[in-house]
């Protein structure tokens, strides 16, 4: 009996051994997830301040500037060009330079799509003299606008202010900045020649309230800032007119308002979505209007119907066939897009105007269309422009 009861007395011991060897491996495994969940949630918590401190640092930048704006109103250009000079960035690449200037306390810095496609180096160089690579973050071929980004600690970032361009008039002083043929911190100035300008873009289509100016800009203005008399951003240098590929009185910016409308995306997604109908269209001019019988050469003639695309969706119709008018080639059988959300259309720029400043991919818009000389609403989803 008393063996028995020693080997009995030991399994218990064994037992309870086992038990608690077994807790102390569970309590050990549920101590070491809670402590890399701690450590996980300490990394992700400095992440995010250090992301609102940069945050706070930038908006503090920019309420300096604005600041200075407000106590000092309508500023002299040496005082605007001390301002923002440090801003002005030349950018490099194996395929030739530009223009860009820094928006914010990250790195991220706008310049022109055109200055940085297809480039497997971009070099950024600042006036202080400190050079460093860059990458690209977002970038859209159909305004022509690019964000790359840079190691915000290589120099001590100085963001530019976006102002408005909307209430642009035609007459005001500007100044473009950049660097033409690689000459660094150039300001040259002059005024605002007109508003509302178009310009060709990829895949036939249109860039939208370009800017038209007589500031002097040169290859190499590229992407560097058009400034205004309070030291604001008001445009992207981006374009000129000329037969020589010199500036010769005109050149063309980007408006600011389109940065403002596209900035987020860009850095967020790495693109921005333009609504996309689907069609390709003429202005109702009187030749047209009279073969085919409308009263007023007003409107927006489709001529062809892309497959697939939202307009073929709900079908509209494109040109079917062509008649000849005084020497010149008419399509005809196509429907006229007189409207949208009830403002009337009066030729195609209206309608490209309206869908990028007010529409988005996925919005519902109704059109008000004449077929067969009848008046008719359609209802249509758009889509979002795909890649040229």
């Amino acid at each position: 009996m008393p063996e028995e009861s020693s080997s009995s007395s030991s399994s218990k011991w064994a037992y309870a051994f086992a038990a608690i060897l077994i807790i102390l491996i569970v309590n050990t495994a549920v101590f070491a997830v809670a402590f890399l969940n701690l450590q996980n949630q300490l990394e992700e918590t400095e992440a995010s301040i250090t992301e609102q401190s940069s945050e706070i640092q930038d908006l503090q930048n920019r309420i300096e500037i604005l600041d200075t704006i407000n106590q000092t109103g309508l500023m002299p250009w040496p005082t605007i060009y001390d301002q923002l000079k440090d801003s002005v960035v030349l950018i490099q690449t194996n395929l030739g330079l530009g223009s860009g200037f820094v928006y914010d306390m990250k790195g991220h810095i706008i310049t022109n799509h055109h200055v940085i496609e297809d480039a497997s180096t971009i070099q950024v160089s600042f006036l202080d003299g400190n050079v460093t690579s860059a990458s690209v973050v977002g970038m859209d071929i159909y305004s022509d606008i690019a964000v790359i980004k840079v190691d915000s600690q290589v120099t001590t970032l100085q963001p530019i202010v976006l102002g408005t361009s909307f209430d642009l008039t035609v007459g005001e002083p500007v100044a473009a900045m950049g660097n033409p043929f690689g000459l660094s911190d150039t300001l040259t100035v002059g005024i605002v020649s007109s508003l509302e300008r178009t310009m060709d873009a990829a895949g036939g289509y249109v860039i939208i309230d370009i800017i038209q100016i007589d500031a002097a800009v040169n290859p190499g203005n590229s992407g560097g800032p058009l400034v205004n008399l309070h030291g604001q951003v008001v445009g992207v240098n981006t374009a000129i007119q000329s037969e020589t590929g010199n500036f010769t009185g005109i050149g063309f910016a980007i408006p600011s308002d389109t940065v403002k409308r596209e900035i987020d995306d860009l850095i967020e997604i790495g693109t921005y979505k333009h609504p996309w109908l689907g069609v390709s269209a003429l202005d109702v001019n009187i030749a047209i209007a009279d073969a085919i019988g409308l009263e007023k050469p007003q409107g927006v003639l489709i001529v062809e119907v892309t497959e697939g695309s939202p307009a073929e969706q709900v079908r509209l119709r494109g040109a079917d066939q062509n008649v000849t008018s005084d020497g010149q080639v008419i399509p005809i059988g196509g429907d006229v897009i007189t409207g949208i959300d009830g403002l009337s259309m009066r030729i195609l720029a209206d309608l490209v105007v309206y869908m990028e400043r007010n529409t988005s991919p996925g919005d519902s818009v109704v059109f008000e269309i004449i077929r067969d000389g009848q008046e008719l609403s359609l209802t249509v989803t758009l889509g979002e422009r795909p890649l040229p």
